[in-house]
């Protein structure tokens, strides 16, 4: 089901507290931006934030369950978003907290990733030729 527009506006009101932040389609769902960094998804109209091992404990205390989706194996995957508390619904000041929070671990796993290998530059070849090659003399 896709996100309507509706909930995207409900969803920048509820994070006002917190600053301004952006919703972006994607497959459907969307994505939850602030500054240009997505740490937030809206899936089914439920509101997930992004954690790391040390805010997960806080997602568990609350009883909220991870993000999770079905692969093409049929296996079922969970990722690294959980369930916002519903209580948080009534309390800004404190869904700001957990937004920035969850901001920050975003901006944290950019820095973890891997990057790809770095490529050694191959020395060149010696070069038998020279580096201009020479004129050839007009036939007559």
């Amino acid at each position: 089901m896709a996100v309507s527009a509706e909930f995207r506006d409900y969803v920048a009101d509820l994070f006002a507290t917190f600053g301004e932040t952006k919703t972006k389609l994607m497959f459907g769902d969307a994505g939850i931006y602030f500054k240009d960094r997505m740490f937030g998804l809206i899936v089914d109209e439920r509101i997930y934030l992004k954690a790391n091992d040390e805010t997960r404990a806080a997602f568990d205390a609350e009883g909220s369950k991870p993000f999770t989706f079905e692969t093409k194996n049929g296996e079922r995957m969970a990722m690294s978003y959980f369930e916002l508390p519903s209580r948080l619904l009534d309390d800004p000041d404190e869904l700001a907290t957990w937004a920035r929070r969850a901001y920050e671990v975003a901006i944290a796993a950019k820095g973890k990733k891997k990057s790809p290998a770095k490529k050694t530059a191959k020395p060149s070849p010696p070069r038998d030729l020279p580096l201009v090659s020479p004129r050839k003399k007009p036939r007559r």
